[in-house]
C-alpha cells in the first residue's frame, strides 16, 4: 500500500515493556532516542533490535489463519501502524514526525508466540506478517495517530 492521498499510513498503537518477558504497558505517545529507544523500553539498548513495529493488516491476517482476534500486543511489538506493507523493506526508513527509523529486517516469531495461541507463530512467518525491527536514526516523539511513510 502506498501513501496516497486517499490512503495514509498511521501510528495505531504504542508499547513498552520495562523487562524483556515482562507484560507489554500500552502508551498513547512516547518518546524515542537513538540512545534508548523507546524510552523506558527494555530492548531499546539493542542496537539493530531498539524498536519493533507491526502492520495491523499483517496481524490481522495471522488472526484469522488462528481463528482468534488476538490484542496486538500479544505480538509484543511497539509500535502498530496501519496502512503499510512491511514485508522486504530492509534498508528503508520509517518516518514518523521528526523520528526516523531505519529497517534492519524482519522480526522472526519466536516460541513465545505458539505459547500465545496454538499456530501463532506459523501464521506470524509468511510475508512478514511478525513485522520488523528498527534502529533509531533521529530521536522524536510519537503519538498515536500520527502519519507514517516509508521511504
Amino acid at each position: 500500500m502506498s501513501d496516497s492521498p486517499n490512503h495514509s499510513a498511521t501510528v495505531q498503537g504504542l508499547a513498552r515493556r520495562a523487562k524483556t518477558h515482562a507484560a507489554m504497558e500500552t502508551l498513547d505517545q512516547a518518546s524515542v532516542s537513538v540512545a534508548t529507544g523507546i524510552e523506558g523500553d527494555a530492548r531499546g539498548k539493542l542496537r539493530g533490535r531498539q524498536v519493533t513495529v507491526l502492520a495491523q493488516e499483517a496481524w490481522d491476517a495471522a488472526c484469522r489463519e488462528v481463528g482468534q482476534a488476538l490484542p496486538w500486543t500479544t505480538r509484543r511489538a511497539n509500535i502498530l501502524v496501519t496502512g503499510l506493507e512491511l514485508a522486504n523493506t530492509t534498508g528503508k526508513t520509517l518516518r514518523i514526525g521528526d523520528l526516523s527509523l531505519a529497517i534492519t529486517g524482519e522480526t522472526d516469531p519466536c516460541e513465545r508466540m505458539e505459547d500465545q495461541a496454538s499456530g501463532l507463530k506459523a501464521a506470524l512467518t509468511p510475508d512478514w506478517r511478525g513485522g520488523v525491527t528498527c534502529r533509531v536514526t533521529s530521536d522524536g516523539a510519537i503519538h498515536v495517530g500520527d502519519a507514517v511513510t516509508l521511504d
